[in-house]
């Protein structure tokens, strides 16, 4: 059994497998930047939650030494404590890091 096409035949043929592949590729790139773009999303609600978990912890250990008083030295700890952890972090993210490219192998010459 031959087949016998005609040039337009091939010609529609390949149109056709090259519209599928297209059409498969921009279905891939959406599919790719739409899971960027939940997995962001999630990284970000699972920080906020984070935040507010300590935040809240930190409140309720502070609102306890505040509320019975008596000494002295653990109230300025529980309230200096906080201050050092938010002047860390506000500290590491407010540090610009210089980025000189990749570094050669060997180092300078």
């Amino acid at each position: 059994m031959t087949i016998n096409l005609t040039p337009e035949q091939v010609l529609a043929g390949f149109g056709v497998l090259l519209v599928v592949f297209l059409v498969w590729r921009r279905g891939a790139k959406k599919a790719r930047r739409a899971a960027e773009t939940a997995r962001a999303g999630v990284r970000a609600i699972s920080l906020a939650g984070r935040v507010v978990f300590l935040g809240a912890a930190l409140v309720g250990v502070q609102w306890l030494v505040i509320t019975h008083p008596g000494n002295t030295t653990l109230l300025l700890v529980t309230l200096a404590v906080p201050d050092l952890i938010a002047a860390h972090v506000l500290t590491r993210a407010l540090t610009v890091v210089a980025a000189d490219g990749t570094p050669r192998r060997g180092g300078r010459r």
